[in-house]
């Protein structure tokens, strides 16, 4: 989600970072990626529901944190001429997030029929749609250069084929969703190591190269074994209660595996290129050099976010699929918050 105050602190950070990122060879880091991506592969492929139970276990509350601290460095201190952008942005997410777990509460003690939840659902994505549209609108406003009035219409047409298609919504944003952290990666690349772009391509063209691999290996997988209710709520996440003409399999595979790359993009990635301090300290951090005030209140928003993480980990080794289900209802705030902060950025 950039200020007039921050652009040029933006620019600044941006210099020095490609000025440090052209002395250095991208080779390490095009190894490094390949190697997550093509081990995430082949671990989704043999073992995807021990695989997709580890690294949630592992990564979901971690990245979490992550994302927020990121956040965090990129939102100004004053926010000026953006406090409509911003306060449409954190009323959104808020409301949104609110909304989304009501609705998994009330819908499961309520013991929904189909028609409802899907009535819900397209309500709640109508209501995504026209506020990305909207911060999307507002975005273009910001700069003279840009018209991105379409932002509008476009949300409208979008809201139609919620409503047309609700479920290939649904699954598209159950599967999209971990790329959008491929596009953050890029953008700090920009900005910070300029000169690794073209490499950090090369590396993206291993994720459609194992993804025909996985399905072409398990095009035709038997159902996996175990029909506990921990793995039957992993199968219905990546989709196998709809798409019944697909490996269950295949599903998970491809779900854990993009999940996985998510999770790395963010825990790894993300941290060594974009962040020029440790993520505990907070000297870059505009809200924390406001005032002590709110050094304090970002200090406290990141100690409850870290005892989140550790609430998190108790959890999945009290009762794991009852935290999972937990996880994927309230983690949908983490979701809503990188809209906004993706049209800052371009």
């Amino acid at each position: 989600m950039t200020a007039l105050p921050t652009q040029s602190l933006l620019s600044s950070s941006s210099a020095d970072g490609a000025r440090q990122g052209d002395v250095r060879s991208p080779l390490a880091f095009v190894l490094a990626c390949l190697g997550v991506v093509t081990l995430a592969a082949v671990l989704a492929g043999f073992v995807p529901i021990g695989f997709s139970i580890v690294t949630v276990f592992l990564f979901a509350g971690p990245h979490n944190w992550l994302e927020l601290r990121y956040f965090l460095a990129k939102m100004p201190a004053r926010w000026g001429p953006l406090k409509p952008f911003f306060t449409l942005a954190i009323g959104g997410v808020l409301v949104l997030t609110a909304g989304f777990i009501a609705m998994a509460l009330v819908g499961r003690s309520a013991n929904w029929a189909y028609s409802t939840w899907s009535l819900a659902s397209s309500v709640w994505n109508s209501a995504l749609v026209l506020w990305v549209a909207t911060l999307t609108w507002m975005r273009g406003r910001q700069t003279p250069r840009r018209d991105w009035s379409w932002a509008l219409p476009a949300g409208l047409a979008v809201v139609a084929v919620v409503w047309i298609f609700p479920v290939a919504w649904e699954l598209g944003l159950v599967y999209l969703h971990p790329l959008i952290a491929l596009v953050f990666l890029d953008r700090e690349i920009v900005r910070r190591r300029p000169s690794w772009r073209r490499a950090y391509h090369v590396c993206l063209l291993a994720l459609p190269v194992c993804l025909v691999l996985l399905w072409w290996r398990l095009a035709g997988a038997a159902p996996l074994a175990g029909q506990d209710m921990l793995t039957m709520r992993i199968t219905q996440h990546a989709g196998a209660d709809i798409l019944h003409n697909l490996s269950p399999h295949l599903l998970v595979a491809t779900h854990t595996f993009l999940e996985m790359v998510h999770y790395g993009v963010w825990v790894v990635a993300i941290p060594l290129i974009a962040m020029k301090t440790a993520p505990w300290q907070l000297t870059s951090v505009p809200l924390a050099r406001r005032s002590w005030r709110w050094r304090t209140a970002v200090v406290a928003l990141l100690v409850c976010g870290g005892g989140v993480v550790v609430t998190l980990w108790a959890g999945f080794i009290g009762d794991y699929a009852l935290t999972r289900d937990i996880y994927f209802t309230i983690a949908i705030a983490h979701v809503l918050a990188e809209f906004p902060f993706l049209l800052r950025m371009h």
